[in-house]
């Protein structure tokens, strides 16, 4: 991977910046919710520089599902362009880093589920997908060798 460029966005590039220089101790809830996130850094698909967004920590088994709902836009978060075009990532949990490959999920059923598990863990995904008229994208991000 190349150069990192922080995000654009100040709160997305501070709590990214508390998030990793803590060591994964601080700067692991969504602003003031004190609902859990993650850390995902990626390649971004144009520039090929390194991206790091912050997301909410849905997981499912070993497994996390990484949730393009930006609120609710009517366009993806880049990042979902970025996994689209390249699938490797790591993730940061906490105080643990992974690297792990995702799969944007396309069966219905397996959606279905992923979706209850989402919402489950952060109920306002069901409002954004009733704010656009896209179909909100799932990720699912494995561990490698998984």
């Amino acid at each position: 991977m190349s150069n990192y460029i922080p995000s654009p966005v100040e709160w997305v590039r501070n709590q990214v910046e508390l998030y990793e220089s803590s060591g994964g101790t601080e700067g692991t809830t969504l602003r003031d919710t004190g609902m859990p996130v993650v850390i995902v850094t990626n390649t971004g698909n144009k520039t090929g520089a390194v991206r790091k967004t912050p997301l909410m920590r849905v997981k499912d088994g070993s497994a996390y599902v990484l949730v393009g709902s930006m609120g609710g836009a009517p366009k993806n978060p880049v990042w979902v362009h970025n996994l689209r075009t390249n699938p490797a990532i790591q993730l940061r949990d906490r105080t643990e880093v992974q690297d792990m490959r995702v799969r944007e999920v396309q069966d219905e059923a397996e959606r279905a589920r992923l979706w209850e598990i989402a919402v489950a863990a952060f109920p306002p995904y069901r409002d954004y997908q009733q704010r656009t008229s896209r179909v909100i994208p799932l990720f699912v991000a494995e561990p490698v060798g998984a």
